[in-house]
């Protein structure tokens, strides 16, 4: 196959339709002269919806067959969930991934804590047992109403929330080979991403000012990061 693609992922409650060419930016890419192929994770969009915890033990199988016709390695961008999945890729197949645009990603990837997920599967479970939205944190809603955007399956997403993989160790990120931008919202739960940038050999940091985590794939700063690493 002639042109190496763009592979895009999406983050939880998302698809490659609703978080990526919603905004638009695939065309852009397109129109730049790049091939962008979409990938839908497990538990979203057009993949399949399994609702046990243990089938979302690893994500990123679908990533690798995408992209299994080419023998070079090729850029992607991934977005909260798909930036961690595109990440673990590139720390367990290195040769796969030429340069990465990481956005919404930041602290989070090497922290331990799990209250966070933890508070939002306790907050599907409580909509689910007809408990008022208004009792959850604002933080927590963001998350439950992506859940239930038109196409999810709530009891699917909340399946991935609480499947607790192991978090990315810094001596696994020591394998990573590609060109990396790291690009998180300074308003962003996840912010700062310094601690994540410093455990890549190969990486830099963006900080999009004003920018919170649910703005983020939709941001001029992003695109314009995008743009300036992917373009052809």
């Amino acid at each position: 196959m002639s042109a190496l693609p763009v592979v895009m992922v999406h983050g939880w409650g998302g698809s490659f339709a609703t978080t990526w060419q919603q905004g638009g930016l695939p065309t852009l890419l397109e129109e730049s002269g790049r091939h962008v192929i979409g990938v839908d994770l497990l538990g979203h969009g057009t993949a399949p919806k399994p609702t046990e915890p243990a089938a979302y033990a690893e994500l990123g199988g679908r990533v690798l067959e995408a992209i299994a016709d080419f023998d070079e390695p090729v850029d992607a961008i991934g977005f909260s969930l798909g930036a961690i999945t595109l990440l673990r890729l590139a720390s367990d197949h290195p040769d796969r991934f030429d340069r990465l645009v990481l956005a919404g990603i930041g602290r989070n990837v090497l922290d331990r804590e799990t209250s966070g997920t933890e508070a939002i599967v306790a907050g599907l479970d409580h909509l689910a047992a007809g408990g008022d939205p208004g009792e959850l944190t604002t933080q927590v809603r963001h998350f439950v109403d992506y859940a239930h955007q038109p196409g999810n399956d709530p009891a699917a997403l909340r399946a991935l929330m609480a499947q607790q993989n192991a978090p990315i160790e810094t001596a696994d990120l020591a394998a990573v080979r590609a060109e990396t931008v790291v690009v998180v919202g300074d308003q962003d739960f996840v912010h700062p991403g310094d601690g994540l940038v410093d455990a890549l050999p190969n990486a830099r940091l963006v900080s999009l000012r004003g920018v919170d985590h649910f703005a983020t794939p939709e941001a001029f700063g992003l695109f314009d990061v995008v743009l300036d690493t992917f373009g052809a």
